[in-house]
C-alpha cells in the first residue's frame, strides 16, 4: 500500500516541475518574437546620439578640409603664385 500511495504522490509532486518549466518555455516563447522585432529596429533606426555623433564628425571634417584650403591658399599668397580664386587681401602677412 505504502508502495502505491508513493506512486500516486511522485507525479504530483512532479507536475509542479513540469508546470513551470510548460509556462517557463511559453514565456520564452512569447518573448521571443519581441526581443527579435525589438533588435532589428534597433539595428536599422539609428539612435539620436549616434546621429548626433555622425553629423559632429561631418562638421568637424568639413572644418578641417575648409582650413586645409585656407593655409594652402595663404601660402600662395605669400609666394605671389595665387590662383584667381584666393583672395589675397584678406591674408594678413605674419
Amino acid at each position: 500500500m505504502r508502495a502505491s500511495i508513493l506512486l500516486l504522490l511522485v507525479p504530483l509532486a512532479l507536475s509542479g516541475c513540469v508546470v513551470e518549466t510548460i509556462a517557463k518555455t511559453a514565456v520564452d516563447v512569447v518573448s521571443v518574437p519581441v526581443k527579435v522585432a525589438s533588435a532589428g529596429v534597433s539595428a536599422v533606426v539609428p539612435s539620436q546620439k549616434k546621429a548626433d555623433e555622425k553629423r559632429g564628425r561631418e562638421m568637424r571634417k568639413e572644418d578641417e578640409e575648409r582650413s586645409k584650403l585656407m593655409r594652402m591658399a595663404e601660402e600662395r599668397c605669400r609666394q605671389g603664385k595665387q590662383l584667381p580664386t584666393d583672395n589675397c587681401a584678406a591674408v594678413q602677412p605674419r
